[in-house]
């Protein structure tokens, strides 16, 4: 119910990435010549969907056999923090897609594993 109070009508955003930058879930990047540094998250956005996200990528880690093992993979590489937040923005992607193709969650994973074979 959050998700819809505060994303609202889906087709607003151009893509999954749209959504989660509009959450704050996307790094900054700060470009200056040859050189390219990205940093962490933004801190401005909104922050209830956003703790939504990661609050439902701990439980969706623990349920979804492919975002464990996404998740396994970024916590040796990045760490739990960065992880735990880059779980919560493949959730958002998901939840995207699902909002708008008008699915359930075990319609988008049934979809997923047809596409894969």
């Amino acid at each position: 119910m959050a998700t819809e109070i505060f994303i609202g009508d889906p087709a607003r955003f151009l893509d999954g990435k749209a959504l989660a930058s509009y959450v704050g879930m996307i790094p900054r990047e700060y470009s200056s010549g040859k050189r390219a540094a990205t940093r962490r998250a933004q801190q401005t956005g909104k922050s209830v969907p956003a703790i939504s996200l990661v609050r439902g990528a701990a439980h969706a880690v623990r349920r979804d056999p492919e975002l464990q093992r996404f998740y396994r993979r970024k916590v040796v590489q990045k760490g739990f923090a960065k992880a735990r937040v880059a779980a919560a923005r493949k959730l958002g992607i998901r939840l995207w897609i699902m909002l708008r193709d008008q699915i359930d969650y075990t319609e988008f994973c049934r979809r997923g594993l047809a596409r894969q074979s």
